[in-house]
C-alpha cells in the first residue's frame, strides 16, 4: 500500500459514483486530487441500486435536467474514459391510478419538458403494450419515458476510477477519515493530508464526514431493500415502440437524441415500472422480476411490509399475484429532508458537498461530477 502524500489540491471523499466523477472531473481540470474511501470503490450505495439511469423524476424537473446531462456523458462515456458501459435501453413508466395524478403530470410537463426530460402520456392499454403484466383495468392512464437505460453501476465508478488516474489522481481504498482540521487537513489512520480543498460525496455517510469538518447537512441515511420474485415462465414481452399517440413526446423532440421518436424496448425486457401512489417499482432481471418499494415503515413489521407489496402486485400485475418475494440486496442511501441532492459549496471554508441522492445517484453522477468540479476552479 502506498503512503498517503502530505499535501492535495483536493481530497475527494467517497469512492463511489458521486466520488469518482468529482475525482475524475477534477483531475482532468488539472487539480491535484486525492480520493480516499473507507472501504473498497463502489461498495457503498453504487452497488446496491436497480442499475438503471433514467431522465424522468415525477415532480422533480431540477433532477431531470441533471440526469439528461448525466445521461448525455454516458452515452459519450467509452470516448472520455475509454471504459464502455454498455447501456441498454428498457424506458420507464410511471403509473397513474387516480385523475389528480395524471393532473400534476399534465401541470408540470412544460417544466419537465424545458429540462429536455422527454416524457409524455401514454393510455393503460398503451402502457399494458409496454409492460404486459400490467392489468389496464386498474390503470387510468401512464407516463412513459423512453429514455431510461439499464447499466452497472461499478462499471461507472470503475470507468471514471481509472480514468481520474490517468489524469493523476491518486485514489486510497479502506481508508476513513476520522478528523478534519479547520485548515483542511484530513486525518485518516494511515497518516494526513494537508489538503486545499475538500470534496464529500460519501454517500450514506456523508452527514458523519461533513460533521468532522463542522458543516452541517441535514441528511438522514434511508434503507432501500431490492426483491426478486420467484423464477418466471419466459415473458412474451413484445418489441414495442413508443406509442403514436404519445404527442406530448413528439413536441419536445427536439431536446431528444434523434432515436427517441423509434426507440423501442428490447423483446424479453420490461420496462422500470412505478406505481405512482406507492413507490413501488419492478423491473426484469434475467428469469425474475426485481422490485422495491422501501424498507418496512418504523413499527411495521418485515410481513406486513411485503403484504403491502403483495397486494399492490396483485392490483396491478395480477399475473404476479402469490409468487414468493425472496431478498435480492439491501443498502442505505443519504436523503435530505426533500428528497433532493444537497450540491454546494460552505461560504467560509473550502469544503463542498454533493450528498443526498436518494437512491438516483447513477443518474446524476456525471453532473454532479463537472458541478464540484466548478465549485472549486470558478474564480
Amino acid at each position: 500500500m502506498s503512503a498517503l502524500p502530505a499535501r492535495a489540491g483536493a481530497v475527494v471523499i467517497g469512492g463511489g459514483v458521486i466520488g469518482t466523477s468529482a475525482a475524475h472531473h477534477l483531475a482532468e481540470a488539472g487539480v491535484d486530487t486525492v480520493l480516499l474511501d473507507r472501504g473498497g470503490l463502489g461498495g457503498g450505495a453504487s452497488a446496491h441500486t436497480a442499475g438503471m439511469v433514467r431522465t424522468y423524476f415525477p415532480g422533480n424537473p431540477d433532477t431531470g435536467r441533471r440526469a439528461v446531462r448525466s445521461l448525455a456523458a454516458y452515452q459519450d462515456f467509452a470516448r472520455r474514459t475509454g471504459a464502455p458501459l454498455g447501456l441498454r435501453r428498457l424506458g420507464f413508466m410511471a403509473l397513474f391510478t387516480d385523475e389528480r395524478q395524471i393532473a400534476d403530470f399534465e401541470a408540470e410537463q412544460p417544466a419537465q419538458r424545458a429540462a429536455g426530460v422527454g416524457v409524455g402520456l401514454i393510455s393503460a392499454r398503451e402502457a399494458a403494450a409496454l409492460n404486459p403484466l400490467i392489468d389496464e383495468r386498474a390503470v387510468l392512464a401512464a407516463a412513459w419515458s423512453p429514455e431510461a437505460y439499464h447499466v452497472d453501476g461499478l462499471d461507472i465508478v470503475r470507468g471514471y476510477a481509472a480514468a481520474a488516474r490517468d489524469h493523476g489522481a491518486r485514489l486510497f481504498t479502506h481508508t476513513p477519515v476520522t478528523r478534519i482540521d479547520d485548515d483542511n487537513t484530513v486525518h485518516t489512520p494511515r497518516g494526513s493530508i494537508a489538503a486545499d480543498a475538500v470534496v464529500c460525496a460519501a454517500g450514506p455517510w456523508s452527514g458523519e464526514v461533513a460533521a468532522l469538518a463542522s458543516v452541517d447537512l441535514p441528511l438522514a441515511p434511508r434503507t432501500m431493500e431490492m426483491l426478486f420474485t420467484d423464477a418466471l415462465p419466459a415473458l412474451a414481452v413484445p418489441s414495442a415502440a413508443v406509442p403514436a399517440s404519445s404527442d406530448a413526446l413528439a413536441a419536445s423532440s427536439d431536446a431528444l437524441p434523434a432515436s427517441t421518436a423509434s426507440s423501442a424496448v428490447p423483446r424479453g425486457e420490461l420496462p422500470m415500472t412505478m406505481h405512482a401512489a406507492s413507490g413501488l417499482r419492478i423491473r426484469s432481471w434475467k428469469d425474475r422480476v426485481l422490485l422495491a418499494m422501501g424498507a418496512p415503515r418504523p413499527g411495521e413489521t418485515r410481513d406486513a411490509w411485503l403484504g403491502r407489496i403483495a397486494g399492490h402486485l396483485g392490483t396491478l400485475f395480477p399475473a404476479l399475484a402469490g409468487t414468493g418475494l425472496h431478498r435480492a440486496w439491501s443498502g442505505d442511501f443519504d436523503a435530505s429532508p426533500g428528497n433532493g441532492p444537497l450540491i454546494g459549496r460552505h461560504p467560509t471554508r473550502r469544503f463542498v458537498y454533493a450528498a443526498g441522492f436518494t437512491g438516483a445517484g447513477l443518474c446524476q453522477a456525471p453532473a454532479a461530477g463537472e458541478r464540484l468540479r466548478d465549485l472549486l476552479i470558478a474564480p
